[in-house]
């Protein structure tokens, strides 16, 4: 990192792997642009992430809203001077019935989950390539490949994401701007003492993700010097996706 100030949208910032990611992103020098819909929780937030970085801000938006969208990317850009990375963490999800889940209720997870990442994307590349590029980081998952039942809605988005991703990295490969995106397994945001033995014997890591190892690839990715890196996905799960189960 030079000493030049670098400034980082994450999305989805007021709590969970967002929050983490807006907190270790202040920690290794970065201002963050603290984006979520929650308005009580993202000033708890940034209230924290201020006690590091305290050129930090805090921008209430609706994924779902292509307006609400373009203020918060013109907001920060305005307020900060540029947009150095994208982080697209927003994310939505239900569990319901293919049989009984709305069209309301699938727009809903599709709008907030996929579209927003395409919309924001946009709407920051067009500031990054005013700039000289920069690096924009989609949360995906290991649902887009494998799945329970009654997730068809989220799943979409996430196998979305993916596709999304190295389409937009070839996309914006003139302006110098990468995009990944991440998938993460089990990243557990409560309290890790609740896990039990078995939990964390499913990984081949033979422990549960938490936060931070989401964060730590983040910052990685958004590194310039990581620039030969585009258009990829990289699974965080702890092996879990590559351990062949046997019922025995």
């Amino acid at each position: 990192m030079s000493n030049e100030d670098k400034i980082v949208i994450v999305t989805g910032a007021a709590n969970g792997i967002g929050k983490q990611i807006a907190i270790d992103f202040a920690k290794a020098g970065w201002i963050p642009s603290l984006v979520d819909y929650n308005e009580n929780e993202l000033e708890s937030t940034l209230a924290e992430v201020r006690n590091i970085q305290q050129k930090a801000i805090g921008i209430t938006c609706d994924v779902k809203d292509p307006k609400d969208i373009i203020k918060a990317v013109t907001k920060t850009h305005d307020k900060l001077g540029k947009i150095n990375c994208l982080i697209n963490n927003a994310g939505l999800s239900k569990w319901k019935s293919p049989y009984e889940l709305t069209v309301e209720e699938w727009d809903e997870i599709i709008n907030t989950n996929l579209r927003s990442v395409f919309l924001f994307s946009r709407e920051t590349g067009k500031y990054m390539s005013q700039t000289g590029g920069g690096s924009i980081i989609n949360m995906a998952s290991t649902r887009a490949s494998m799945s329970e039942p009654n997730s068809e809605a989220y799943a979409a988005t996430k196998g979305g994401i993916v596709a999304l991703t190295h389409a937009l990295a070839a996309s914006f490969t003139d302006d110098f701007i990468t995009v990944n995106s991440i998938s993460p397994g089990w990243i557990h945001t409560g309290d890790y003492k609740e896990l039990r033995e078995i939990d964390h014997d499913q990984h081949l890591s033979k422990r549960v993700g938490v936060p931070s190892d989401i964060s730590r690839a983040c910052l990685f990715l958004a590194q310039s010097d990581n620039n030969f890196i585009t258009g990829e996905n990289i699974t965080i799960d702890g092996g879990m996706t590559r351990k062949m189960i046997y019922e025995h």
